[in-house]
């Protein structure tokens, strides 16, 4: 791996667990100012405090709202875009380019792949040419990868997520984000089956915050190179204690209840 490469990865991964929580802020586009993030200097400001090793955000939001709010919390650049608004949002176009990234002062960039989709083949095809521009640069890459389309009819289906993660790690990823498949033995198949760190996503809000504590448990037990969790931080009523929660137990090894005597 090149140096630029280790010396950013370093500021997004922590060094003494070899782990990252990482706070995805970039749902604006897909959902629009949604609770949590109709203040996004806030929602900022409260993931840093939390102790989130890194944010997600698209370009515009970093222009506009990152300098001068974080000084600790990596920055990476989204590259990938669609809407709900869209006939077919499981298309994910590039809005971005490496480059931008690097003069924004990213850590890292990230890309949006869903495996199984009509347009499977136009998302890999940018995943193959934002891998090789990463590398030219020096930008680690996180791929987002998911078992998604038509033809996918469980999306928490290790095999079809261990599949996903492994076309990233193929194709040039550093590290990967992908679904939980619903507990360690299962997940430890996705793990196995991928030579890069791989990122459990957060998904949709959960029940409680015990709940995604346990989840969140089982994945690192697993072997998960840690989350990246957005909805269930940012529309949390306590953004810094939910990040706080989270960082007790990827990083330092607390058990759920634990983590909620915090």
């Amino acid at each position: 791996m090149n140096t630029g490469k280790c010396i950013r990865l370093g500021r997004i991964i922590n060094r003494q667990s070899k782990k990252t929580v990482m706070v995805p802020v970039d749902h604006g586009v897909t959902l629009g100012p949604v609770t949590g993030l109709s203040d996004i200097r806030q929602s900022m400001i409260a993931a840093g405090e939390g102790g989130a090793n890194a944010m997600i955000m698209h370009k515009g939001i970093a222009k506009e709202c990152y300098a001068g709010h974080q000084k600790n919390t990596g920055l990476i650049i989204h590259l990938s875009a669609s809407t709900t608004l869209s006939t077919d949002p499981d298309y994910k176009i590039l809005v971005a380019s490496p480059l931008e990234a690097l003069k924004l002062g990213a850590d890292a960039v990230s890309i949006h792949v869903n495996v199984g989709s009509d347009k499977e083949f136009a998302m890999l095809d940018d995943l193959g040419r934002i891998s090789r521009e990463s590398e030219e640069l020096g930008l680690p890459l996180l791929a987002m990868m998911y078992a998604r389309g038509k033809n996918i009819h469980n999306q928490y289906d290790a095999d079809l997520i261990a599949h996903a993660c492994r076309v990233g790690a193929e194709l040039g990823a550093d590290l990967i984000k992908t679904n939980y498949s619903g507990d360690p033995d299962s997940f430890k198949k996705v793990v196995k089956g991928c030579p890069v760190p791989v990122l459990v996503a957060g998904g949709l809000r959960t029940g409680s915050d015990l709940e995604l504590l346990e989840k969140i448990r089982g994945a690192m037990e697993a072997g998960a190179g840690g989350v990246a969790i957005g909805r269930n931080v940012f529309m949390h009523e306590n953004p810094v204690l939910m990040v706080r929660r989270i960082s007790a137990v990827v990083h330092n090894g607390l058990s759920p209840a634990e983590a909620m005597k915090l």
